[in-house]
């Protein structure tokens, strides 16, 4: 007598509606991100970004295995109906280098939020960035910010990455923790910042003192970096109440921008 497969207890539901029109592989993919879309990708900031009230949803695109992964997570339902793709959809409409695990979010970035609401967010220390541009280091010091309680990013409007997927990816989902402020004048930022009661500290290496040696123990800090190379603009410096500097070996010039935030972010918290 021939025996049929064994049989299989219930599958989980899927998270996928019922499939509508053209089936995959056809010629039809998404658009191009629309003016004020960007595409998330990646597990971590897709799931922090479905998880974020504030975001505005447009598009959830995932791969069978993505969207298994992605429920253990964020169990469904998800604010928005995933639509089920091929791997091989993702090239055109991502970077040919993007790590995106089979998930793809497209959203309208997250509203503009003022300077007072910001430092409401929590008692952390604040960061700001005086020209820092290359978006994964904004994105890895996102990260470092969330990690260690920071309450805020600030960032110069003109001399700051948009945000972009790629932004999000090294940020792992703290794009959507930790607010992000674009002023147009940094100086004015930092006299309201030591108007709302923090005391500003640019980081420097040729300060005469450590972090560590400031005795910054009890103030609420915010923390200025300049961007790699050239560090903070002279007026940038001018408006900081004290320059401090990490204790690297004399070997190394400096460290990245994004280390550099990491040690600076976990030597407050240590304090």
């Amino acid at each position: 007598m021939r025996r049929g497969p064994p049989r299989s207890g219930p599958h989980p539901p899927s998270p996928f509606p019922p499939r509508r029109g053209p089936p995959e592989g056809r010629p039809r993919g998404p658009a191009p991100p629309p003016a004020g879309g960007v595409w998330l990708h990646g597990l971590h900031p897709v799931a922090a970004a479905l998880a974020n009230p504030a975001r505005r949803l447009k598009r959830l695109l995932l791969t069978e295995e993505a969207a298994a992964a992605l429920a253990a997570r964020l169990p469904p339902p998800w604010r928005i109906a995933p639509e089920a793709v091929e791997r091989s959809r993702f090239a055109s409409f991502l970077p040919e280098d993007a790590v995106h695990q089979g998930a793809a979010l497209l959203a309208e970035p997250l509203p503009d939020l003022p300077l007072d609401r910001a430092l409401e967010h929590g008692p952390g220390p604040v960061l700001v960035l005086d020209q820092v541009t290359d978006p994964r280091n904004v994105g890895a010091i996102l990260r470092s910010a969330a990690a260690f309680g920071a309450a805020a990013l600030v960032m110069q409007d003109r001399h700051a990455p948009p945000e972009t997927g790629a932004l999000a990816r090294a940020a792992s989902g703290a794009l959507e923790i930790v607010p992000v402020v674009r002023e147009v004048n940094l100086a004015r930022a930092l006299e309201a910042l030591k108007k709302a009661g923090l005391w500003v500290v640019g980081l420097a290496g040729e300060a005469p003192v450590t972090l560590a040696q400031a005795g910054l123990a009890g103030r609420r800090v915010a923390l200025v970096l300049g961007a790699e190379g050239e560090g903070m603009r002279r007026l940038t410096r001018e408006h900081c109440d004290e320059l401090c500097r990490l204790p690297i070996s004399s070997e190394m010039e400096s460290l990245n921008v994004s280390a550099a935030a990491a040690v600076a972010l976990y030597e407050l918290a240590r304090g």
